[in-house]
């Protein structure tokens, strides 16, 4: 393959888009991940097939799935071709913008022309695992080895949320504003270019335009108790199917193709503290920022990731953020949190919300992680 030259390496997004996000159990119940992660592909490369160039890997985030080279599956489906090579990205909740950050990175260094990436995610029918000593069935792998915190991500958000005084009240009203915006989404067709048809769905199932903040006030703390239980079934996100993807290529090929598309300024990952893992997004979005020469002052659109609202309103605060560019059209507390995709969604939605606005000011995604990490990446509008 012929490497490219450095100063039209610059990689840029283009072609993003995503599944309808489903509430496990329901409208993709008996979807696997593949099944989710291939229209997407398809469509992706559908996209950007007037560039005449061949794919020269697929990088997909999951999480949960059946094991193997999920990646791989979900290309042979999209019909890409067996010559398309494909590898999957573990990073938890942050597998999905982790995998775009690699393939930028594939980009940058002349390595790709074009790669395909996103992630995707099926809770629905995530397999049933056990320890084999114990025969004792566990919903996740460890985050942290023994003897160190290792808490799941609720109670996690309980003590996150005391720790720093985030208290109930703010973070119902925070979900409110979450199911609000997306209901509106909705309604308006806000989201209907992004998404791209599974077997007829296009409508993303959970937001609630009556999820209010007297309603959320009802629901009760379901992971912690005593009077730091402030984390809620409500204040939450919800187990969730769906997939994202995208193309990255360089700022040259992207020109010629006149799609709108996104420059990656800076991307960065970070760890921290296990014991409190929904704060891992200010170190990653920090270092971004920072080299990217920015400041949270520069910014004109926030994605972040919504596992709790204790926990974006963390890395809020954290960051100096202007909470009115959060999620602007809602987030993972109405829209659902399919985990090995969700990183990608973000991109979806800043590339959406980027497309449709004069503001020329950059784009930040962020990622909580479970054991304590973060990933984020800075885009800004390609002209």
């Amino acid at each position: 393959m012929t490497r490219i030259a450095a100063d039209d390496a610059t990689p840029v997004i283009l072609a993003a888009r995503r599944t309808a996000i489903g509430t496990a159990g329901r409208a993709f119940s008996t979807h696997t991940v593949d099944a989710l992660a291939a229209p997407v592909l398809a469509e992706t490369a559908r996209l950007v097939a007037p560039l005449g160039l061949p794919v020269d890997d697929v990088v997909l985030g999951n999480c949960m799935g059946p094991g193997g080279d999920i990646a791989r599956v979900s290309a042979l489906r999209a019909g890409l071709g067996s010559e398309v090579p494909a590898v999957t990205v573990d990073r938890q909740c942050g597998s999905g913008l982790d995998a775009v950050l690699q393939a930028a990175s594939r980009v940058r260094a002349g390595d790709a022309r074009l790669v395909l990436a996103g992630g995707a995610e099926s809770a629905s029918t995530a397999p049933h695992r056990h320890w084999p000593d114990t025969g004792e069935r566990y919903s996740r792998a460890p985050f942290a080895p023994a003897g160190m915190p290792d808490p799941d991500m609720g109670p996690a958000a309980d003590d996150l949320a005391a720790a720093l005084g985030i208290g109930r009240a703010r973070q119902d009203a925070w979900a409110a504003r979450s199911h609000a915006l997306a209901a509106s989404a909705v309604e308006t067709g806000v989201f209907d270019d992004e998404i791209v048809a599974v077997d007829g769905i296009v409508r993303d199932e959970r937001p609630r335009a009556g999820m209010d903040a007297a309603r959320l006030a009802r629901f009760a703390p379901v992971f912690s108790s005593g009077e730091h239980a402030t984390v809620t079934a409500g204040n939450s996100c919800g187990f969730s199917d769906g997939a994202a993807a995208m193309a990255v290529t360089t700022r040259r090929l992207a020109r010629e193709l006149g799609l709108p598309a996104l420059r990656i300024l800076a991307s960065a990952v970070a760890g921290t503290d296990p014991a409190l893992p929904g704060l891992g997004a200010a170190p990653a979005a920090g270092a971004a920022l920072r080299r990217a020469g920015l400041t949270a002052r520069d910014l004109g659109f926030v994605e972040i990731t919504e596992a709790f609202a204790a926990q974006v309103l963390a890395v809020s605060d954290d960051l100096g953020l202007d909470e009115r560019l959060i999620g602007a059209d809602g987030g993972a507390i109405a829209l659902g949190h399919p985990w090995g995709a969700s990183g990608a969604v973000l991109l979806v939605r800043l590339a959406a919300r980027m497309a449709v606005s004069d503001d020329p000011r950059p784009g930040l995604a962020a990622c909580s992680i479970g054991g304590g990490q973060g990933v984020a990446m800075i885009v800004e509008r390609l002209s």
